[in-house]
């Protein structure tokens, strides 16, 4: 590249940024606040709802009531509920929690002292603070246009990211040298996105597979043509319209682990032998616990109770600090058999890779390492998206948007050409988006007098 060449080079990358940024910013912001709120939830909602996750162990009581007397009593609670699910409390101070479908379909959770199985009181998992951020960071709370809308936002982050590091690499000496009005400020901010780029290249990278376009399609990738052990399983009987997701509500669907999420449910086996709520042995939540207890499932566990007379127990290993023990157990409703197993050692490598990145993402794969380099992470992006705001405001000039002047290359560079083309198969939703942009761009923007002198077109 001749030297004539890089202002041309360094204001079109700084030019992509600017605009980019008016699209992330935003959506950044938001993600990376709700990150930060669903990081410190275990800290905060105890603190919050100590009256419900909180209880006392009474100084003349040294065993807990067993899972089934507890469902009982949110059974007599609540009777025109489901109880759906159980998970098992993390320490002897903490109450076991129920998933329980109400008539009018809603999902909420019922918390009981082990201790002494009286029901505290109930929760919609979905109005709790970290609930909110949950759903916030999910998709906006806007269903489908929401998560859309974080998709592109996640592509061009991508693209914002790449453009930083060349105007970080490109720009060192003019920063050093500049003694212009906000110089100090513009170094802060290239210094924190130096560190920041790579953390948030990741964090958008392992957080794709949850966006409902591209992550669907991945999943569909890693999980279809016999990722899934049912399909090869001589004593499931599966039903092709249960899938393992579905066995929770809504709110609670994160506690499956991603590689299995698609993973159909199997039947029990002794539905199929023709046995019958009145034959035989009959299980209920404690005989689940226990016989995952010996298939060397990991504690505190989440157990998803049957849906219908052929249902099983399906009962998920506590695997939150260490995805490559993910491992789901199914245990016949009747005789209390395993009928199947599946977890990480089945997964396509795909299905491995995706729920270490997932791992990463929610800071718990590598302990407290991952924990508070996650944390830091989303200040830095707060940080880096506040003052990139501020530079802008402080130096757009009147009349204008202040974007830089500058047009990407493409033509004179076979191999821009070919990475914006890579990038936009890989991600699809960047590559319409760009391809709707430069038709703007060429065809509206810089013909029209009045858009192109304020959007510095020309």
């Amino acid at each position: 590249m001749s030297t004539s060449a890089r202002p041309g080079w360094f204001r079109a990358f700084w030019r992509w940024h600017f605009y980019a940024a008016f699209l992330v910013v935003p959506v950044l912001l938001v993600l990376a606040t709700t990150g930060l709120i669903y990081l410190f939830r275990f800290q905060l909602e105890p603190l919050m709802h100590a009256d419900l996750l909180r209880v006392d162990q009474p100084a003349d009581v040294d065993i807990t009531q067993p899972y089934a007397v507890q469902q009982a009593a949110v059974e007599r609670e609540l009777p025109d509920s489901t109880v759906v699910a159980m998970t098992e409390p993390g320490g002897p101070d903490e109450s076991t929690r129920f998933s329980v479908v109400r008539a009018d379909g809603s999902g909420h959770d019922v918390y009981v002292d082990p201790w002494r199985a009286d029901v505290l009181g109930s929760l919609d998992p979905d109005t709790t603070l970290s609930g909110t951020a949950v759903r916030l960071h999910a998709d906006l709370m806007s269903g489908v246009w929401g998560d859309r809308l974080i998709e592109l936002a996640a592509c061009w982050a991508i693209v914002m990211a790449l453009t930083g590091y060349f105007l970080f690499f490109k720009g060192r000496a003019a920063r050093r040298r500049s003694r212009a009005p906000g110089a100090r400020l513009r170094s802060r901010h290239a210094a924190v996105g130096s560190v920041v780029g790579l953390g948030l290249l990741l964090l958008l990278v392992s957080g794709l597979p949850w966006t409902g376009f591209w992550g669907a399609q991945a999943q569909q990738l890693a999980t279809d043509r016999g990722g899934s052990l049912w399909s090869t399983d001589p004593g499931a009987i599966s039903d092709p319209t249960s899938t393992l997701d579905e066995s929770l509500p809504h709110s609670h669907a994160r506690e499956v682990p991603w590689g299995m999420g698609k993973s159909e449910v199997p039947g029990g086996r002794g539905s199929a032998s023709g046995e019958s709520a009145g034959d035989g042995s009959r299980a209920n939540v404690d005989t689940a616990v226990a016989v995952a207890d010996r298939e060397g499932l990991r504690h505190p566990v989440t157990v998803a109770l049957p849906e219908a007379d052929d249902g099983v127990f399906s009962v998920i290993g506590y695997a939150f600090d260490a995805p490559s023990q993910e491992r789901t157990v199914h245990v016949d409703r009747f005789g209390g058999d395993v009928v199947s197993s599946y977890g990480f050692s089945d997964y396509p490598v795909l299905a491995k890779v995706v729920s270490q990145g997932i791992g990463l993402h929610e800071g718990r794969s590598l302990g407290l390492w991952s924990f508070w380099g996650a944390a830091l992470m989303c200040v830095a992006v707060i940080t880096s998206c506040v003052s990139g705001l501020t530079m802008w405001w402080r130096r757009r000039p009147a009349g204008s948007v202040g974007a830089p002047r500058g047009r990407m290359p493409v033509r004179s560079s076979p191999v821009l050409l070919g990475g914006l083309v890579v990038l936009g198969v890989l991600l699809p939703f960047f590559g319409l988006s760009l391809a709707l942009v430069l038709a703007l761009d060429l065809l509206v923007v810089r013909r029209v007098p009045w858009l192109s002198e304020r959007l510095n077109a020309a």
